[in-house]
Formats: structure tokens, sequence, C-alpha cells
């Protein structure tokens, strides 16, 4: 299994890419708002990404893995109502249509136009001139709109399209490619904006009904319904670390989803569509999403807005299921870090942080995300027979990480 970021990319039409022309996708995407309408066939972006756990890199041991590829195709988002009743027993209907008439307004679509030069930057390969469509929402009446990084990574230029069919060119406040959030900012004059409100993601549970709106495919302001299938998931960001307490979602998402809301029953901002789950050769809704918790999100939005580096603990560990019982079996120990030095070993099984016990590999992302560089973390750990202590002083993360460990 593997997981696909939810932008969709189109390539100049003027301009050949490393392997020559794009193919036609065979829609035209006609109909929409008016003057909406994208005024080129798309073509959707497959990135697939390795699971990272514990405080870096992974050993591969969980369902994300996979690696980079293209595939183009088309579609329509059906919009589906679900009802039901969530774990702890609470209703789950989302009256769609009140969902959507009173958030979509708050919602835009965003083309990000830049010049790529790897696999890993979404706006392309080469020397090719591309464009990468996804979602984003309106924040605040100041101008400020969230999205994915991944869609505006690396762009020259970005521009927002919003519900009334209004363009602006937007800059790039901050980014966070840890998490896989970025902010824009627009200039407010003149603009009738509808911010959206934050809500909890900790809150959520499983069962609870969730709505998409978003871009998906360029068809603006679309939206789809569904529950949440999954809770506390770990999924990649950018830069190759682990994003913790994900939400697992049915409702569909497809390229050009990425970085719209993901709204709970009462309107509010739950999460930001990100990934996808694939079996490698599909770009499209699977019924196994991801998004970006938003509680993750308000911790570090004051910080994007101003355009300051938001700074992330660090173990410098690489971690895997322990087989057969609980705890997080380290592969491997990232020389000279803080798991080093607290004298951390590969083989060793760590079962609890400061006290909190830990299940597994996810248990540890979460544990270690909570905190902030220079917090200092008893480690209890399971080495052969025996159970010792070690107390770690958490570092920052690096930018990327490394292929050895982290």
């Amino acid at each position: 299994m593997s997981t696909s970021l939810l932008w969709s990319q189109e390539t100049d039409p003027d301009r050949d890419g490393p392997s020559g022309p794009e193919p036609p996708t065979g829609d035209d995407r006609g109909g929409g708002l008016p003057g909406r309408g994208p005024g080129r066939r798309s073509l959707a972006v497959l990135l697939t990404v390795a699971a990272l756990l514990g405080g870096g890199a992974s050993t591969g041991i969980l369902a994300l893995a996979g690696a980079f590829g293209r595939s183009g195709s088309s579609s329509t988002t059906t919009v589906v109502e679900s009802s039901g009743s969530g774990a702890d027993g609470s209703a789950t209907s989302l009256d769609a249509r009140a969902i959507y008439t009173a958030g979509s307004a708050g919602v835009v679509e965003i083309t990000a136009t830049g010049t790529g030069s790897s696999q890993s930057n979404p706006l392309g390969q080469g020397s090719s001139e591309s464009e990468a469509t996804g979602s984003g929402f309106v924040v605040d009446a100041d101008g400020n709109i969230v999205t994915a990084a991944h869609v505006v990574d690396g762009a020259s230029s970005i521009k927002v399209t919003f519900a009334d069919g209004t363009t602006r060119t937007a800059t790039l406040s901050g980014e966070d490619n840890a998490t896989d959030v970025a902010v824009l900012k627009v200039d407010p004059s003149g603009l009738t904006l509808h911010p959206l409100k934050l809500g909890s993601s900790a809150s959520l549970g499983v069962g609870d009904a969730v709505a998409a709106i978003g871009s998906p495919f360029g068809y603006e302001e679309s939206v789809s319904t569904g529950i949440v299938s999954g809770v506390d998931r770990t999924i990649q960001a950018p830069n190759g670390y682990t994003v913790a307490h994900a939400i697992q979602t049915d409702a569909a998402l497809n390229p050009g989803n990425s970085g719209g809301p993901i709204l709970d029953s009462s309107g509010r901002v739950v999460g930001i569509a990100d990934q996808i789950a694939t079996n490698g050769s599909a770009d499209q809704s699977s019924g196994v999403g991801f998004a970006v918790p938003v509680d993750l999100v308000a911790r570090e939005l004051s910080a994007l807005e101003a355009g300051k580096t938001v700074q992330h603990a660090y173990l410098g560990v690489s971690t895997g299921q322990s087989t057969g019982t609980t705890g997080a079996l380290v592969g491997s120990v990232s020389s000279g870090g803080p798991a080093a030095s607290a004298g951390v070993k590969a083989g060793d099984v760590i079962t609890a942080v400061s006290g909190t016990k830990i299940a597994d590999s996810n248990g540890l992302v979460a544990a270690i995300a909570e905190h902030d560089p220079g917090d200092h973390l008893k480690l209890t750990i399971r080495r052969g027979s025996s159970t010792i202590t070690v107390t770690a002083t958490l570092g920052t993360q690096p930018d990327t990480r490394s292929t050895t460990g982290g």
C-alpha cells in the first residue's frame, strides 16, 4: 500500500516535459461555477511515499510504502450523505447541503506555477513549466489562507480563486514541510471573505461524520462526505519525517483536494486533506484518505502567518513494530543524535516516554510530536531481558530526513 499527495498537475501545453508532451485526459471539464471552469485538462500526479515511524526514519513495517510514479485520470465527485453512530454512541448524521452552503464560500482553488527540478517537487521535473492545482481555506478577515505545503512548494507564482470567481495573486507567508502545512496571504481589499472556524481534531472519534470541500481534478467547490475511519494514523511529510495524529476518512479525496478543509458536522475545520492510500497504480479516491489534524495546524498557524520557521522535536531513531509485544522497536539510531547520546541502541524496544506507555511506533511518533526541542524525556527501554531507563534531550528536527535514520 502507498499514499498519494493530492494535487493536480498541468504541464504547459506549449512546452514538452522531459518525456514529451502530456497526453490528454479525455475530459474537457465543462460546467462549474460561472467564469471558473479550468482552462486546460489536468494531469493528476501520483507521489507515493514511505511511512516514517518514531522520531524519524522507518523500517517500512507499516503499510504506507512505495515509489514515485505518474498517472492521469479524470472523475467527478459524488456527494453522499452519511449517518450512523460513533464509537461513543453520538450521532454522526451530517447535513451536506447545510455544510456546503455555510462553508463553500470560505474554500478557494489554488493554482501554483513554477519550474520543477526534481521528482520531489510537485510542480514538475526537469525544466518543464507546470501548474499544480489544489485547494485551501480562508482563516481570517486579513486574507490568510491555509493549504498543504506540497501544493505551493517551489512555486514562482500563486493564484487564488474564490467561490465567486474573484482571483487574487497570493504570497507564501510560511510553510512547514514537516507537517505539510502552508499559509498564503492575499490583499483583502475589496473582498468579502468568509473565514472558516477551526474545530478540534482531538475530539474526533471513529464513525463521526465529516465532509470535504475542494477542487478534485479541477472541479471547483465540490463536496464529498463520509466518516472518520481511523484516528492517530501516521503519514509521511514532504521532508521525509512523520505527521502524527493524522485523520483517516472514507470521504472521497482526489488530486486537487490537497489543502482543502475536512469539516465536522458543525462545519468546523478538523483537518486538511492531504493524501490517499493507493495500490501504486491508481491516483484517485480509494476510500482511504488522510488529513493533517487541525490541532497541529492551530499550534503553528500564528508562526507561519508571521513567516517564522517552525521547529520540531527530534529523537533520532528509525522504528518498526515490535513483534509479539508492545512498544516501538528501534531499527537504527542516528549517529550523534539525541537517542544515541542517551545510550539508545538498535534492537531496543521503547515502552514508555516520561511515564506514558508506548504501544507501537505510532505511539512513539505521537509522543515525540507533543514535545519541543530541548525537552528532557525519560525513555523506558526493554533491552533483552532487562528494563532500563535513560534520559534523552530532544534536538531540533533537521530539514530533511537522513536515509540512515532519524
